[in-house]
């Protein structure tokens, strides 16, 4: 893989997204290298057990894009959320089945806008997909995935407020 390559291109992606309303809708975005595979990550601190540092701590919910060697000989970008240790996030009493469950009846409505997508999979991967890898045109399939999520995001926080603990 061109590690290179991807990275930049996927930094692009950032770059044309980082408008008003990614901000005003308090989602973040990086980039990351990840197990041999380049990643654009997209969440909210408020979605993790350490708000200070939301991509390095245990309990954390975020979208993610990547690539890697193998995605490239099949020719897949692949995108997914991931839900993990959300018994860590403060404030909220998460059963992980439960919480899985409610975000994937409330998916259901918008399942058909999302590409080669299943919810079949444990509590941790909420939803996982692919889209054909067109390296010509990745920026552009980068930014579309990342709005898809950022219409998706307020279902996040509508499940995740059904867990809060009341004072």
């Amino acid at each position: 893989m061109d590690e290179p390559f991807y990275r930049q291109k996927f930094q692009e992606a950032i770059n044309a997204l980082s408008g008003k309303e990614f901000i005003d809708s308090g989602l973040q975005l990086s980039v990351e290298i990840i197990l041999e595979s380049v990643a654009l990550k997209i969440y909210k601190p408020e979605w993790s057990s350490t708000p200070e540092s939301p991509m390095d701590t245990p309990g954390r919910i975020f979208f993610s894009v990547w690539i890697n060697d193998q995605s490239i000989k099949e020719g897949k970008l692949y995108y997914n959320i991931h839900a993990l240790k959300l018994k860590n996030l403060k404030g909220y009493r998460i059963p992980a089945r439960n919480f899985a469950e409610d975000f994937r009846n409330r998916f259901a409505e918008d399942q058909k806008n999302w590409e080669n997508v299943s919810v079949q999979y444990g509590p941790l991967t909420l939803m996982e997909g692919w889209i054909e890898l067109r390296p010509d045109h990745i920026q552009n399939d980068l930014c579309g995935l990342a709005r898809k999520f950022l219409n998706l995001s307020p279902v996040i926080d509508e499940v995740l407020t059904t867990y809060r603990l009341q004072p």
